[in-house]
């Protein structure tokens, strides 16, 4: 009987350790614990963007240990102090809307001009509230101004507020309360100051107002004979249609902007004499950042319109100036690119290049000896006087420019060496190209923030490993004139939590240096072998790695090294802030995506780090990065064992028109070269497990994208595993924590070989 015993238990200690290893509650529970919903509360004295008023002071908001604060700084005495009493104001709100009112919570919308009453949002209305007095009461009975109405632009001296109205531009009168139409002749499809892009639709107008609050620089948008995308609604009975014009690569008619001049008081439109433009921008796949109408900008005087044309595939911009009364065009010079032109970087939203009238010049940026630079041009002839900076290093955003003192004041990046080519610095150079002065000298990211009349900035400056500091500094000098905020982050080290660790590692061709974060376990056991997981978002515009300054999350990349990964990013070539030639790696052969990148830099750091198992290589992405994804799943599926592709463009062909045409040479002529990009076609070489994930009412990257792929998946007899989100769009929205919690799951299951908790739910309250 004895031996019988001890046969039994040799027999089955081999089956009990074949078990695979269970994941509990709690270890999801931890690593929620490092989500940004969770870590940034724990973060103090990080300072919001200020607001500057009329008498030079400016106010700006910061976190606290009891949630945030408002904060007024004026110059002239230097002096930083809370901008009201938040608990009376609290209190006084609380007694006039019938809530709780918490004083670190304060919903503050705005402030007046002098700053001595606020607009408040509580009980689901608006209050105006005396920082005087301490006493509330409800706007409409506030004696308070006229409210502009919803989606509207508000004219630079407060008079007027343009909207929308059956396709038609409107102004509202907000010293009269009365509404005036613009134009007439609006209809469906040919409407004006439309904000539609094909993946976006809003009822907010796109235009620029002149600097007199007089005209309206706009255009009325032609999207006649453009082709039309479906959704259809989930729900019982009969499905919802959704339907509206999204043009695609292959399609010969796109929207077209017929640009005109509206003159206010009385309405009068003058169309530009020109053919329509194409509805492209030099800094963005669409004409529009909300409602800011991009590549334009009035004359001080208001008299002439400056603007750029850019041509369909993006490889021609034509600087531009109308006369505001007649209409009259004149083409002042051109620049052409064998790839795609930009005016500026992508990521921060807005062109480079400015118009001097007074000098009779422009201020003009391109990367035409491959770095982002300053150039000047005789607003005249069109002829260049000068390259104003040079070297193998980029102006990334050009933020003030004095013309009395003929001074620039721009951030720039990668000139300074041995640091981060990443980190922005701020700095001060004459036009004519001399004097450069690096205006903030630590070894940071530092974003800058200029007073309107350019003698002082605010720097908010930090690493992804360092909080940040913001310091109120002189724009003659850098020198510091008051500190602001010094961030505290005792409380989230606390938690154990512990910032990434930067990363440099060699590109695809053994030489360029790439940039990037490495994300493990805050319990790591370097005797371990942890997956490695890699996160990618390829660009070319955007990147894997995003800002390079200080965050308490990003994404959840921390929560799930904490469940047994090792997670990087890494910026591959073909994405921007660096040289022209390095974002443009993979013009032309979009499905690329970085991906060599990404697997040379992996295996270096499995080199350097004995606890990465590099046989158990995972990957995932969002949108870009869900395109990426699963071009890595079937164009390498040696390396890469498992990958979770979420709402991604899988075949650029089938997405917006504008975003594969600028980075793809044009369709016709060059289908090979499209076709070649497309997942589907390669779909039959998955070897792994793929998580494909798409939401159904997806109005950016509609489903179909994915559709694409699931088909070819299918026919190759290829096991997959799809989860649609019925009523998600391009971000997921309410489903995201569910689609979060279903990754870890997939990783957790299929590239670490444990079992995850059954439906953990993150977002739980907790005790």
């Amino acid at each position: 009987m004895r031996l019988m015993l001890t046969f039994l238990l040799l027999t089955a200690a081999p089956l009990a350790a074949q078990q695979p290893p269970q994941l509990t509650a709690e270890d999801y529970a931890r690593a929620e614990r490092f989500l940004g919903a969770n870590t940034f509360p724990l973060v103090a004295g990080m300072a919001g963007s200020p607001t500057w008023l009329e008498d030079g002071r400016f106010w700006y908001r910061t976190t606290t240990a009891a949630g945030s604060e408002f904060v007024m700084v004026d110059l002239a005495g230097r002096t930083r102090a809370a901008a009201f009493d938040h608990t009376r104001l609290a209190s006084a709100l609380a007694s006039v809307s019938g809530g709780r009112v918490e004083a670190g919570q304060l919903p503050v919308v705005d402030f007046s001009k002098d700053a001595r009453e606020i607009t408040v949002r509580a009980n689901n209305r608006l209050w105006a509230c005396s920082v005087q007095q301490y006493t509330c009461a409800p706007v409409d009975t506030a004696g308070a101004a006229v409210s502009a109405p919803p989606n509207s632009v508000t004219s630079p001296d407060g008079s007027y507020a343009a909207y929308i109205r059956d396709h038609n531009l409107w102004v509202k009168d907000l010293r009269t309360n009365q509404d005036r139409q613009l134009t007439t002749d609006g209809i469906e499809d040919f409407g004006y100051a439309t904000n539609n892009a094909g993946w976006i639709r809003s009822d907010e107008p796109v235009l620029l107002w002149s600097p007199d609050s007089r005209k309206i620089a706009t255009f009325q948008h032609d999207a006649r004979g453009v082709g039309e995308m479906y959704l259809v609604r989930t729900n019982v009975g009969a499905p919802a249609l959704e339907r509206w014009r999204y043009p695609l690569p292959e399609d010969s008619v796109i929207f077209r902007i017929h640009r005109v001049i509206i003159e206010v008081e009385p309405a009068r439109v003058v169309r530009l004499d020109m053919p329509p433009d194409q509805h492209r921008s030099t800094i963005s796949d669409h004409v529009a950042d909300g409602s800011t109408f991009l590549d334009v900008e009035w004359y001080p005087d208001a008299s002439h319109l400056a603007f750029v044309s850019s041509s369909r595939d993006h490889r021609e911009a034509v600087f531009r100036v109308a006369n505001a009364a007649t209409g009259a065009v004149r083409t002042v010079f051109e620049e052409r690119s064998p790839t795609q032109f930009q005016s500026g970087f992508a990521a921060i939203g807005h062109g480079n290049w400015r118009v001097l009238p007074e000098s009779n010049e422009v201020l003009w940026w391109s990367q035409r000896d491959d770095w982002g630079h300053l150039y000047l041009y005789d607003l005249r002839t069109g002829e260049l006087k000068r390259q104003i900076t040079t070297g193998s290093w980029n102006v990334a955003e050009l933020l003030h420019v004095d013309e009395d003192d003929r001074t620039l004041y721009f951030t720039g990046v990668g000139r300074e060496q041995g640091r981060d080519p990443y980190f922005q610095h701020f700095y001060r150079l004459g036009m004519n190209g001399r004097g450069l002065t690096l205006l903030t000298r630590e070894n940071a990211n530092h974003s800058i923030s200029m007073a309107p009349d350019g003698r002082h900035f605010i720097d908010t400056y930090s690493t992804p490993t360092e909080p940040p500091v913001t310091q109120l500094r002189r724009s003659s000098n850098g020198q510091v004139v008051l500190d602001l905020e010094r961030a505290d982050i005792s409380r989230l080290l606390a938690t154990g939590w512990k910032p990434p660790e930067p990363v440099v590692v060699k590109a695809r061709d053994g030489q360029t240096d790439l940039y990037g974060l490495m994300f493990t376990p805050t319990r790591l056991d370097s005797t371990r072998s942890y997956p490695i997981v890699n996160y990618i978002y390829p660009g070319p515009w955007g990147s894997s790695v995003g800002t390079r300054s200080f965050s308490p999350a990003r994404g959840d990349h921390q929560a799930l090294a904490e469940l047994g990964f090792v997670v990087v990013v890494i910026d591959g070539m073909g994405t921007e802030w660096r040289s022209k030639s390095f974002h443009d790696v993979y013009y032309g052969s979009m499905g690329d995506n970085t991906i060599p990148d990404q697997i040379a830099g992996m295996r270096e750091l499995a080199r350097r780090h004995r606890f990465i198992d590099i046989e158990r290589a995972g990957i995932w992405g969002h949108s870009g990065g869900g395109f990426a994804t699963a071009s890595a799943m079937f164009r390498h599926p040696d390396f890469f064992k498992v990958g979770v592709s979420q709402a991604g463009n899988h075949d650029n062909r089938n997405y917006e028109d504008d975003w594969g045409e600028r980075f793809m040479p044009p369709y016709r002529g060059n289908e090979r070269d499209w076709e070649a990009q497309a997942n589907q076609l390669v779909a039959g070489n998955l070897q792994g497990r793929l998580l494909l994930a798409h939401g159904a009412m997806d109005n950016n990257v509609p489903p179909y994208n994915t559709y694409l792929v699931v088909d070819a998946l299918i026919k190759a007899n290829k096991d997959f595993d799809l989860i649609i989100l019925p009523h998600a769009r391009h971000g997921f929205g309410a489903d995201n924590n569910y689609m979060t919690r279903r990754r870890w799951d997939y990783f957790v299951k299929y590239l670490m070989g444990a079992e995850p908790p059954k439906e953990y739910r993150i977002g739980r309250p907790r005790a």
